[in-house]
């Protein structure tokens, strides 16, 4: 799939969390064809002591108002960087990267997006391009407490919401893999995303269950473009690079002890 570097145009900035900012970018061309599961590299350009770009997925594409929307963790230098940009500057990307989820191939298939933290984040775009093509997901989100959940309003346009909090506040007590719609529903296909031990829990929930599970994987990544090595990965096919051959994986192919 060809990739562009592109200079995009800061169109708004959420502040959406203490610890989380959504960034809305713009083109006076319109934007190439992305694909959820995607991811972007954004230049650090002026940073201090940042050198290489950072990796971050692709939240939603709005095509009506030519936008791309990437939702920032503000953890590191990078990012927090990131966090401080306004509505008029420019942000070099390096668009579209890596694979993209399996969409659903007929209505009736039923599928459960499972998210944690920021991982929920490519999980939007996912919902949204199923829903324009007639099937609606059941979403399972999880958080550490309320406050660090994110664009709940947005995912209930897209299907069903289901919520977890480990420390009870929002939806039900506990991690996503405990929530009661797992004991009383079944699932043709699952996807998830977030941190690794929520994913290999969710892996392991559906080899118990004889479902297909795609995960999106956030190892560390450096070129973005398969030639570093920074981001390996063991798999059945032996080491793969995240960012060429990934993100997203059959849970399969991964040499996961679950």
């Amino acid at each position: 799939m060809k990739k562009y570097i592109c200079d995009l145009v800061v169109k708004s900035v959420d502040h959406i969390s203490s610890k989380h900012v959504l960034i809305k970018l713009t083109h006076e061309e319109p934007l190439p064809e992305m694909f959820p599961g995607q991811f972007v590299e954004v230049s650090m350009e002026g940073v201090d002591g940042v050198l290489l770009r950072r990796p971050i997925s692709i939240n939603f594409v709005d095509r009506t108002n030519n936008e791309l929307w990437l939702m920032v963790a503000m953890v590191g230098k990078g990012t927090r960087y990131l966090g401080q940009v306004q509505v008029g500057d420019v942000v070099n990307c390096v668009l579209p990267l890596g694979n993209s989820f399996t969409m659903p191939n007929k209505s009736s298939e039923r599928l459960l997006l499972v998210g944690g933290g920021v991982g929920v984040a490519p999980l939007l775009y996912m919902g949204a391009e199923m829903k324009r093509l007639g099937v609606e997901p059941t979403f399972l989100l999880g958080a550490r407490s309320k406050g660090d959940l994110l664009e709940l309003d947005l995912f209930s346009h897209y299907g069903r919401v289901c919520i977890t909090t480990e420390d009870g506040t929002e939806g039900e007590k506990g991690f996503v893999t405990n929530h009661s719609i797992l004991k009383k529903e079944t699932f043709d296909r699952i996807v998830t995303c977030g941190p690794k031990p929520m994913m290999m829990a969710v892996a392991r929930y559906a080899s118990q269950a004889n479902v297909e599970c795609e995960a999106s994987l956030e190892n560390m990544m450096a070129c973005g473009l398969g030639a570093c090595l920074c981001c390996v990965e063991k798999t059945v096919k032996g080491n793969l690079c995240v960012c060429k051959d990934g993100p997203v994986f059959n849970v399969k192919q991964l040499l996961w002890q679950i």
